[in-house]
């Protein structure tokens, strides 16, 4: 049976990673949540892949937005951190990804992604699973779905205001406009 994580306090981690300078150095949950931002968790399942490029620089391309929204954004697989910064590395017009605005973590353990419900374990990689947590370290959202799919930046981009506004957002609200 799942287990219900929205509402729950967030599992910690502290996860090796390549920042945005392409240097290796560490994320910490911890960390942001002591800071009092929000943080935008991503899991996708490996590098060198043909979806994920595709969410991955379309969320760094957007990263100002998160930033204005006092958000932190993560990206994770169960890829090594030199899988990583080799994928970093590749231009994006030869399925590489480039340089990133946020830092891409490693779960090569699977402890991570088993904590927050998506590792596929006879495969060892992980759903495309989103977690917005809020600045108390709180999940206030989650998605899973089927790894053919990428996610859309605005979507994430509207329910992280919609969580910021403390109020009840009806259907197809946008930011902007009076919540319930």
């Amino acid at each position: 049976m799942a287990e219900r994580l929205v509402g729950k306090q967030a599992p910690l981690f502290e996860l090796d990673a390549v920042m945005p300078d392409k240097t290796f150095g560490k994320v910490s949950l911890e960390k942001i949540i002591n800071e009092g931002k929000w943080t935008v968790l991503f899991f996708y399942p490996m590098d060198f892949t043909f979806v994920c490029p595709t969410e991955i620089t379309a969320i760094s391309d957007r990263y100002d937005e998160f930033q204005e929204l006092e958000a932190e954004v993560i990206g994770v697989s169960t890829d090594s951190i030199y899988t990583h910064l080799a994928w970093i590395n590749t231009e994006r017009t030869k399925n590489g990804i480039g340089t990133l605005k946020y830092p891409l973590a490693s779960d090569h353990t699977h402890a991570v992604a088993k904590e927050y419900g998506v590792l596929i374990e006879e495969e060892g990689v992980a759903l495309r699973g989103l977690f917005i947590i809020n600045p108390l370290g709180q999940i206030q959202y989650e998605v899973v779905h089927h790894n053919n799919v990428g996610r859309d930046v605005d979507e994430v981009l509207r329910v992280l205001q919609a969580l910021q506004t403390g109020g009840l957002c009806p259907a197809n609200w946008r930011p902007g406009e009076s919540t319930l």
